[in-house]
């Protein structure tokens, strides 16, 4: 089973993983992922939910990173230029990417009840929209689809 915000797993070594992907990619390829960047990326890492740049830039402020937007956007865009996190365009709001160093298209799975978000790879989707715009002369360069739900806990709350 794959490891989501919807299924039981080692959160703890979840997020140490990101932040070790990140950092071995980082190295790699000659970027510099600075204490806040690597600081906003285990924020996004922690809560398996989307937040927005603000909620983002109130932890960093808290923990003495930096007070001002301009902190936390930099470090968002860092983060989503380098397929570390990405933005729910939905919801005005970055998650951490859950496949990073994966060439994938994204399919989020956001719960309308509690606010987590699940990322899992649409593959089939990012096919069928490539067929579609090639017949139309167009190249598709990056898509994400968002779907909104319930996720097992806020289902089984329900009932």
């Amino acid at each position: 089973m794959t490891e989501t915000s919807f299924t039981p797993h080692d959160h703890g070594a979840c997020i140490s993983q990101g932040v070790e992907e990140a950092v071995r990619q980082c190295r790699e390829a000659g970027l510099k992922l600075t204490p806040v960047r690597r600081r906003v990326l285990e924020i996004l890492l922690e809560r398996h939910r989307a937040m927005g740049a603000y909620e983002i830039l109130d932890r960093l402020r808290e923990e003495g990173l930096g007070s001002q937007p301009p902190v936390a956007y930099r470090a968002l865009d860092f983060l989503t230029a380098n397929g570390f996190a990405h933005r729910i365009e939905r919801l005005n709001a970055f998650v951490a990417c859950t496949h990073a160093g994966d060439d994938h298209t994204p399919a989020f799975l956001i719960c309308r009840n509690c606010s987590r978000v699940a990322e899992t790879d649409s593959t089939l989707p990012r096919r069928a929209l490539a067929e579609a715009a090639k017949g139309l002369g167009f190249s598709v360069e990056r898509a994400a689809v968002e779907a909104e739900g319930l996720c097992p806990a806020c289902l089984e709350s329900a009932s």
